[in-house]
């Protein structure tokens, strides 16, 4: 009885959705690192914990944005040389990834050591938050090499057709993540450094569950002595708009960062971080459905089954429509509640939130088809396109309208900038299609 999806042969649908959960899951569960450790910290530190954890969340996402380039970029050549059954060059294009996130876990780790007050200073950390943030951030650092181990064996296990182990290898992490977090924060007092200890443990829990797969008798991920140098810049190339797409969290969040202590301080970066960490859910589910279609449209491509591509997006389009439209819908009329979740609402916490909660929502009606399309573009090897969409969405626009719009709006601006983003980025993607069509 085979164990495992024919991507090649094998319902489309079927396909689809069975991976869409393991992957939504795997997504999912990695913000729940920080989600969690937000939550915790927001009741046992403060508001005040959760400005100097935002204040963060850059590093945090550039670790992951990172192993997910290799990962994914690494993974789709893998997929496109299973597809012409060439496994030597598959087991190349493993072996180069493997290299290039070892290389740059040691960077960051040395980097980001030698230079960390220069660092959180440009990130905005301030005299009121400077213990907190030297306090998390030190542990944070301390901990990257887990953090991009685990995005870039996400990526490759799942397209490794495991997309369950993927799944567990995360659960287990993110609810280790939060049991621990409310151990070293409440009873044991650890505070900031709690919520750091408990979010680095979360990640060697996956790393580990995720290396089981090595001595999985399907394991096809193999290292050999020997590969093509010219791999490891490839898997650049074909992930630098993963990179983009999850690094773009980062650097929303270190613009708004920067423009709200501008505009209205400490508070304006405390609500902030209520939006932020709601995004990072949002975000996740719909980088989970695009991470569902991607080795089945890689695959399928490299083997001239256009068709079955074009089947995996027209689902994927689907969910990201109905799974956009349902966190608006939340984010409306479920304002109070999100605000609670975080925080012990004051009055001017609400007052400036429950706008800002209900103008960024809207974002989410077409974050999940742009986050598809960038994946759609990298799964047909158009790594040029899936770039650009991915610099617009996560820098250009970003970066051009954050600036731009309060000169007008005032803060309303901030909070308008990433809806105005998204639906920009939507109509330069659907352009992008009809001019690089497959089929």
């Amino acid at each position: 009885m085979r164990q495992h999806p024919d991507l090649l042969h094998d319902d489309v649908n079927r396909l689809f959705y069975k991976y869409l959960i393991p992957s939504i899951s795997a997504t999912l569960v990695t913000s729940i690192y920080i989600l969690a450790d937000t939550v915790m910290i927001g009741r046992g530190v403060g508001s005040l914990g959760i400005a100097a954890l935002n204040i963060l969340l850059p590093l945090f996402s550039l670790f992951f944005a990172t192993g997910m380039m290799f990962g994914v970029g690494g993974s789709v050549l893998f997929s496109f040389a299973k597809g012409r059954k060439d496994d030597r060059d598959a087991r190349e294009h493993f072996t180069a990834a493997f290299a290039g996130v070892v290389l740059m876990a040691v960077f960051y780790e040395v980097f980001c050591n030698l230079f960390f007050d220069q660092l959180t200073a440009l990130l905005g950390r301030n005299e009121a938050m400077d213990g907190l943030v030297r306090e998390y951030g030190r542990i944070l650092v301390a901990g990257a090499p887990v953090f991009l181990l685990s995005s870039f064996l996400q990526a490759f296990v799942r397209n490794d057709k495991a997309p369950k182990t993927a799944m567990a290898a995360v659960i287990a992490g993110g609810v280790s993540n939060v049991f621990l977090d409310y151990l070293f924060i409440f009873p044991m007092g650890m505070g900031m450094a709690g919520g750091a200890v408990a979010t680095v443990i979360g990640s060697v829990i996956t790393v580990g569950i995720l290396c089981t797969h090595f001595f999985s008798p399907h394991n096809s991920l193999k290292l050999t002595r020997n590969f093509k140098i010219r791999y490891i810049w490839e898997a650049v190339i074909n992930g630098i708009s993963s990179f983009v797409v999850d690094m773009a969290n980062g650097i929303v969040i270190f613009l708004f960062n920067r423009q709200l202590l501008a505009y209205v301080g400490d508070l304006g970066v405390v609500v902030y971080g209520i939006i932020s960490n709601s995004a990072l859910i949002v975000n996740s589910v719909c980088n989970g459905i695009s991470q569902a279609a991607q080795p089945i449209m890689a695959v399928n491509y490299g083997a001239g089954q256009n068709g079955r591509v074009e089947q995996t997006k027209k689902l994927g389009s689907i969910c990201a429509l109905a799974v956009g439209s349902i966190f608006t819908v939340v984010g409306i009329l479920c304002t109070g509640l999100i605000i609670r979740i975080f925080v012990v609402p004051t009055e001017e916490i609400v007052e400036m939130a429950v706008p800002a909660v209900r103008i960024y929502f809207l974002a989410f009606l077409l974050m999940g088809m742009n986050l598809l399309n960038t994946t759609y573009f990298q799964s047909v090897h158009r790594p040029g396109n899936a770039l650009t969409l991915s610099l617009l969405r996560g820098v250009v626009f970003n970066a051009a309208l954050v600036f731009l719009l309060p000169l007008f709006m005032g803060v309303t601006g901030i909070w308008t900038t990433m809806p105005v983003t998204e639906v920009l980025t939507f109509l330069v993607g659907n352009a992008l299609l009809k001019k690089n069509r497959i089929l």
